[in-house]
């Protein structure tokens, strides 16, 4: 048995989940030996990233034993694979707390993303960790400052960046995230990972009181465009059509490269520019139409999205039943704006069918297939408590950092990011591809074949799961 936990030398830690999910179908290895391998190295890198807030050892390796006694394990599309749950849905037996230190309720049952992914063969190894009630663009609360594989001392994002430091670190090959306005797409791509952020109505919601009025979704972080379009399609359920590889338009797509940033004073840096010339390059080379078009964010489009953002904390406070006393000072003025917010009647149906309808016309006018974006305006912010900073401080921080994501949360159409290299910090670079409503298979197969034409490292160095320990010291 060799430093994985695989018999034979074969190496279980760093596989795909879809390589994982194959060789327990086949009967090549067993669940147990794949969640032990990977529980032994999340316990190596889990001191130095901070990912988890808690780790499910002993119920996964029993829901391990589950999976490979189950008679359909040879149908199960994801049977054996290790996956973490974002701290904000539901876990039987789980606590949730969404990221907040005062409050923890245990849940009496699976969400429904959670039961679809062990009804898949899923392992559920562990709960991520997220900022409180998952409003920022970092991770952190008090004591643990969660941190990125790629360098410890920045940030891996947020909201969903307890999920994207597990997944990049090789913890496990896969992790469930959700985005509100961003929260999937931010640790993707500081964090070197594939994401898809499903449009509107693709995957099952019931993230907090209302999915921060429809801009939030569910979805999955990996390190293969394969395995997001494995653990989507997983999440849409067996009547859903996502079967990205049959996507191919069998034409040129014609792709838009825009540059414009939704907030005039929040520019990409050079660096970030770079990624997306390099990446039209690749796309013209592939025999795709690429053009100039950046479209316009109006800014009603901004005020209504940031209402929706305020409000959301609001609503989610209220639902939770929490202390505001005891939320964070940050938090306790983000809820106070979006009670002001609600109380103005700012947060109108009207603005995101308006703004979806803008962004669908702007595919159509011009026939349009993709959006091609930055995604952050530079690298990572710092790894640090900013929990302990103010409302302002965070607000200057996240837009500064990443405008380019929550238009798309307001319009309720499908992006994806994938990484496209590494800045000369050794940090990873990533682009944003953007579809009009139900592109989401386009945007995958899209993504795959940047993928097979400019490979990216898989996990981040330092944590490369060939360094992982034996498993007997789980």
């Amino acid at each position: 048995m060799d430093a994985s936990g695989a018999p034979g030398g074969a190496r279980l830690v760093g596989l795909p989940a879809s390589v994982l999910a194959g060789r327990v179908r086949a009967g090549e290895v067993s669940a147990v030996e794949v969640v032990r391998a990977h529980l032994a190295h999340l316990a190596d890198v889990e001191p130095r990233i901070g990912a988890f807030r808690v780790v499910r050892a002993e119920e996964a390796l029993a829901e391990a034993a589950a999976v490979d006694a189950d008679p359909r394990r040879a149908t199960l599309p994801l049977a054996g694979v290790p996956v973490a749950v974002k701290d904000n849905v539901g876990v039987a037996g789980e606590t949730v707390t969404d990221g907040c230190a005062a409050h923890a309720i245990t849940a009496d049952a699976d969400h429904e993303v959670v039961a679809r992914l062990r009804a898949a063969g899923a392992v559920v190894v562990g709960i991520t960790r997220v900022p409180e009630l998952c409003l920022y663009a970092a991770t952190d609360g008090p004591g643990t400052v969660t941190r990125n594989p790629w360098d410890t001392a920045l940030s891996p994002a947020g909201s969903s960046g307890g999920s994207a430091a597990a997944v990049a670190a090789g913890a496990v090959p896969l992790a469930h995230g959700n985005d509100g306005m961003g929260s999937l797409r931010l640790p993707a791509a500081a964090c070197g990972l594939v994401t898809l952020k499903p449009g509107r109505g693709v995957l099952p919601g019931g993230i907090g009181a209302d999915d921060w009025s429809g801009m939030a979704v569910n979805g999955v972080l990996a390190t293969t465009v394969e395995d997001v379009a494995l653990g989507t399609a997983v999440l849409a359920g067996e009547d859903a059509d996502l079967d990205w590889s049959a996507a191919d338009p069998g034409r040129p797509l014609r792709i838009a490269v825009g540059r414009r940033s939704p907030l005039p004073w929040a520019r990409p840096d050079a660096t970030a520019l770079g990624a997306v010339e390099r990446t039209a390059r690749l796309l013209r080379g592939a025999g795709h139409v690429v053009v100039e078009r950046a479209p316009v964010v109006p800014w009603g489009a901004v005020f209504g999205a940031t209402a929706r953002w305020l409000a959301g904390a609001e609503d989610d406070a209220t639902a939770l039943g929490l202390d505001r006393a005891a939320l964070q000072p940050r938090s306790r003025t983000h809820a106070r704006l979006g009670r002001l917010a609600r109380r103005a009647g700012l947060v109108r149906p009207a603005t995101a069918e308006r703004f979806r309808e803008r962004t669908a016309a702007f595919f159509a006018e011009d026939a349009l297939d993709v959006l091609l974006t930055p995604i952050t305006n530079g690298p990572p912010l710092p790894a640090r408590p900013w929990h302990e900073r103010g409302f302002l401080a965070n607000f200057d921080a996240d837009n500064r950092w990443a405008p380019w994501a929550w238009p798309w949360n307001l319009a309720g159409v499908p992006a994806v990011v994938l990484p496209v290299g590494t800045r000369e910090e050794g940090v990873p670079l990533a682009v944003q591809l953007v579809g009009p409503p139900g592109s989401e298979t386009r945007l995958l197969w899209l993504a795959g074949e940047l993928e097979r034409r400019a490979p990216w490292r898989r996990h981040a160095p330092v944590f490369d799961p060939a360094r992982a320990p034996s498993p007997a010291s789980v």
